[in-house]
């Protein structure tokens, strides 16, 4: 007789431990915009963070890559400690970078306005000495759907989606294993915030990259994600697999976000009412920064 034998599991790529963050007001006083943040990431797997404005969940993101430094926990990447802490040297910083990309809210703020699309990527991979460039920009266009006439063209001639798969280009182009995606679709209309969703979809399954996708909608996240961490004021409210806390959330807060998502029947004014009520449940002096 043999005995079946339970495959180890792979340890997670992307470990996030107590995270916290605390910032010191003007005028004495501070906000508390992350306390005690904890998530799991595996290898090819893909996490939500989740909460309105003021939740914490872009301080999380930028403390993940390293563009603010947390007060305390740490961040660690195939078991590496990746916290932003010490000063780094060029090296560190850039292969922190090969680890970990972010695409952010705005493309156009984030895109160098004077650079067609190819001098964009061209700019990327002279920074980590790709080789063969010519090919990796072609490869990189190919692949978030931008043609030759994008690739010629400059941020101001580009549509909204188009200027975020530039941006999204520009993020794979050092083959990073996890991309941070803060609020990435928000401004984009619903027809293209689908088309980029999809895309997402498509580079993760054809390249395993792992995807931490920050957002205040739980009907976008439910599209991309396998697990979610809901986040209300700093702190994580409710975690576990996305389509669990979709239909069948335990917190309050996490209902009442459900309830504001515009679905048939749905009644605006209930789901102001749900918001509320949910918010009652604690004192808040101010707004966290997000």
């Amino acid at each position: 007789m043999t005995t079946a034998q339970t495959r180890p599991t792979a340890p997670p790529l992307l470990v996030a431990d107590g995270l916290r963050k605390t910032y010191q007001l003007p005028g004495g006083g501070s906000l508390v915009a992350a306390h005690d943040v904890s998530f799991t990431l595996p290898t090819g797997g893909s996490v939500g963070i989740v909460g309105e404005s003021g939740s914490g969940k872009t301080t999380v993101a930028r403390m993940l890559v390293g563009l603010v430094r947390p007060d305390a926990g740490t961040i660690a990447v195939d078991g590496r400690d990746r916290t932003a802490g010490r000063r780094r040297g060029r090296g560190e910083r850039l292969a922190r970078a090969r680890e970990i990309q972010m695409v952010f809210q705005d493309p156009y703020l984030s895109l160098d306005p004077r650079l067609t699309a190819r001098q964009c990527l061209a700019t990327s991979l002279s920074l980590h000495a790709a080789s063969d460039a010519d090919a990796r920009i072609g490869e990189l266009l190919d692949r978030v759907g931008l043609g030759s006439r994008e690739a010629a063209a400059r941020p101001h001639e580009m549509s909204g989606g188009q200027q975020q798969r530039l941006a999204i280009a520009r993020a794979l182009a050092v083959n990073p294993r996890v991309l941070v995606l803060d609020e990435a679709v928000a401004a984009l209309d619903v027809s293209i915030q689908s088309q980029i969703l999809r895309l997402l979809v498509d580079i993760r399954q054809e390249t395993g990259l792992a995807l931490v996708f920050i957002s205040h909608d739980l009907a976008v996240v439910q599209h991309v994600t396998d697990e979610t961490v809901v986040m209300r004021r700093g702190t994580v409210v409710e975690q576990g697999p996305t389509q669990r806390l979709l239909t069948a959330p335990e917190d309050g807060y996490t209902r009442a976000l459900l309830a504001s998502v515009p679905r048939r029947g749905w009644d605006p004014a209930a789901a102001v009412r749900d918001r509320a009520a949910a918010s009652a449940g604690g004192q808040h002096s101010g707004k966290v920064p997000d």
